[in-house]
Parts: C-alpha cells; sequence; structure tokens
C-alpha cells in the first residue's frame, strides 16, 4: 500500500524535536515524543504537548494509540484509545495519558509516548427502519456471548 502524505506544522515548542517516524520498516505506528516535562502521578491524566499540528487528507484519520512498553512496565496508557485525530483538526497534537500504575511516572521531553497509525475512514449514514433483521445472538450484549 502506498503512504499517504500528511502535512506537519513544527511549533515552537517542538522546534528541536523528532517527527513523528516508524521505529522499524514492520512497525504499524509512528512513535511520537513528548514536548513537555511532567510528572504524571498514580490515577493521573494529562494532555501531554507534542510540539506540532497535522493537516491529515480527507477520507483518512490519525489513531492515538499507547506504547506496549510503557503500559506494561510502567502501566502507562492513553486514555480514550484509539484516540482519533480528524482530518479537519489543525491544532497542536496531544496524547492524554493516565498513570495507572502504583508510582509516579516522569515524562521528559523528547520521551517516546504513544504511537500515531493512518487509516482510512469510512463514512455511514443511518437509515431508520420499524424493525431490525434477527440474529443468534439477537439483543444479548456485554458478556453474552461468553461463558
Amino acid at each position: 500500500m502506498n503512504p499517504i502524505t500528511i502535512a506537519l506544522q513544527r511549533l515552537l515548542n517542538g522546534a528541536d524535536l523528532p517527527s513523528p517516524a516508524y521505529a522499524t520498516l514492520g512497525a504499524a505506528g509512528m512513535d511520537v515524543v513528548s514536548a513537555e516535562e511532567l510528572t504524571l502521578e498514580p490515577g493521573g491524566r494529562h494532555a501531554v504537548a507534542t510540539g506540532f499540528a497535522m493537516a491529515i487528507p480527507d477520507g483518512f484519520e490519525v489513531q492515538v494509540r499507547p506504547r506496549s512498553g510503557l503500559a506494561l512496565k510502567h502501566g502507562i496508557t492513553c486514555l480514550n484509545t484509539p484516540g482519533t485525530i480528524d482530518s479537519d483538526y489543525r491544532g497542536e497534537v496531544k496524547v492524554i495519558l493516565a498513570n495507572l500504575g502504583s508510582e509516579p511516572f516522569v515524562i521528559k521531553r523528547g520521551d517516546r509516548i504513544a504511537q500515531l497509525v493512518p487509516a482510512p475512514v469510512q463514512r455511514a449514514v443511518f437509515a431508520e427502519v420499524a424493525s431490525l433483521d434477527e440474529t443468534d445472538r439477537g439483543a444479548g450484549g456485554f458478556g453474552s456471548t461468553g461463558v
């Protein structure tokens, strides 16, 4: 699949930081770094600045996802994951991090904090109907298919 081009505007608070980038040839997500320093207390959350804005092409979004190493080792995750950055948003990209661990977590400027994954968006329309077709599952939800 051919890559899409996403325009990236470096902001003043991110002038010396690396652009989002793939760490390996097989990586699905681009690592993004923090443009600020802070300590995330246990149970705390913060919208961490990245120092850039972008223009995503129409028909695409960029998903914000946690980094597995931060999640496993420190309990640091992204809230609202995967977060969606819409194609018409032009403000600074911020990553909503939460500390689910038991210790304060220090984030330094330039630390990798999340991954960005571009994805196509399928638009939909709703058609209101009087009833829905039947399925084996029916209206069962929230654990209804498991034991």
